[in-house]
């Protein structure tokens, strides 16, 4: 269940928490602390039916000082300002630890997506970028998917802002389609970076991975790909998933004692995550309560769906076998429950780290149109997984050396990046 925790204030707290070890200048804190610009504005979409409908859209900058505003748009019924403010300042960290010369930024809709047409949702994409496009674009604020949004939807974008500027600029979006501007190795990028930080951490815990369990909460395009690459990739197998039943407005936990098979799963799952129950069922699945896949007997829990869903509650629920927790969502953890993570010596490989895989390919997606050179999904895969590994072991070399929490090590590292940045050029 999502806790009631606001996620920018959670954000904040993360920040101060370690900008207060840094020393951090109280005018830098308070910078850093909120978004460089925001935009607040509403989109009126013509209807199917000929109703004319009015969305309300959001886009925050957070931080530039590395490089042109990078961030996802989010389409979710629930979306509000200050979530977007704090995606955009963990993107601000994402960029920064997985050291890729990007700064944060992210954007919203207030709209379930899954309630509009193709033709509705085109209208409403091409509605946002026609009230952004100034202020976004390759050198100063690149977006891409997030929940509730899809390749396609990228490239209707792509395609306005190129209508707008009168020049075809693929760069100004990435996570496009293949053949439209897109990388290969972009739709599994996120997921897969997950388990390769996973890897990393089991080399450093010493566990053979191919006798490891995993349990994961979601099953959107994240949670697809860390489910696949845990048992492809590692060798272990992934005991349940939870997603979001569209039919019965309501989450619940798919499960099989002996493992998942990921590819079945999926193959039975729609554009939105929500898996078929009576095919589960008539293949041998359980279905179980929301919030079961984090009681379960796992050593790995990977959270890969909205924030606030480790809290000061369900933490309690978490088994004694789990020896990491692997944070495929942005921001699933909140304080309250990082201490007792901490107390129970959980080994925590925080969000802004573990699923930095996706924005690192949206980067190399950008870099292949500056280029207009495209390469295959074996190199895009390898430069990923090299970056990944450095960016984990820059983090735990912190973590080491100053005695402190994952989270607050790749705080450490980012926050130091940026602030670098931000002091060579001439800000501070």
């Amino acid at each position: 269940m999502a806790s009631s925790t606001n996620a920018f204030e959670m954000a904040q707290s993360q920040f101060d928490h370690v900008a207060e070890q840094l020393k951090l200048d109280p005018p830098v804190r308070e910078f850093l602390r909120w978004p460089m610009r925001e935009y607040h504005f509403r989109i009126p979409v013509r209807m199917d039916d000929g109703t004319l409908r009015v969305f309300e859209g959001f886009r925050v900058q957070h931080n530039d000082a590395r490089g042109p505003n990078k961030g996802g748009i989010r389409f979710h019924p629930a979306e509000t300002m200050d979530t977007v403010r704090a995606l955009g300042m963990w993107m601000t960290w994402k960029c920064a630890v997985a050291d890729i010369p990007l700064g944060g930024g992210k954007g919203g809709v207030i709209v379930d997506p899954s309630t509009l047409s193709v033709s509705e949702k085109e209208r409403l994409v091409r509605g946002w970028v026609q009230k952004m496009w100034a202020n976004i674009g390759p050198r100063k604020d690149v977006p891409a998917p997030d929940v509730g949004t899809t390749p396609q939807m990228m490239g209707w974008m792509m395609d306005e802002y190129s209508r707008l500027a009168g020049q075809y600029t693929p760069g100004v979006i990435t996570g496009k389609p293949v053949g439209g501007g897109g990388s290969l190795g972009r739709t599994e990028a996120t997921g897969y970076g997950v388990v390769y930080t996973v890897r990393e951490a089991m080399k450093h815990l010493k566990l053979d991975s191919t006798q490891c369990r995993a349990a994961v909460q979601g099953f959107g395009n994240v949670a697809q790909y860390a489910a696949i690459g845990f048992v492809e990739m590692l060798g272990g197998s992934v005991v349940c998933v939870s997603y979001w039943d569209r039919e019965d407005r309501m989450p619940y936990t798919v499960s099989k004692e002996d493992g998942i098979d990921p590819h079945f799963l999926v193959s039975i799952t729609d554009q939105y995550g929500s898996i078929d129950k009576e095919k589960a069922v008539e293949a041998g699945y359980k279905i179980e309560e929301a919030d079961a896949w984090i009681s379960k007997d796992v050593d790995v829990l990977i959270p890969a769906a909205l924030e606030g869903q480790i809290n000061e509650e369900t933490v309690k629920s978490i088994s004694s076998r789990v020896k990491i927790i692997a944070e495929g969502a942005n921001g699933p953890t909140t304080p309250e429950a990082d201490e007792v993570i901490k107390e129970r010596g959980i080994f925590m490989i925080p969000d802004f780290l573990c699923n930095a895989g996706g924005v690192t390919v949206s980067y190399f997606e950008g870099v292949q149109n500056d280029m207009n050179f495209y390469w295959t999904r074996e190199e895009v895969l390898e430069k990923e997984d090299n970056k990944m590994t450095q960016a984990f072991h820059s983090v735990l070399d912190m973590s080491l050396k100053a005695k402190v929490y994952m989270r607050d090590a790749a705080y450490m590292v980012a926050i130091d990046r940026v602030v670098k940045a931000m002091e060579l050029r001439g800000w501070i």
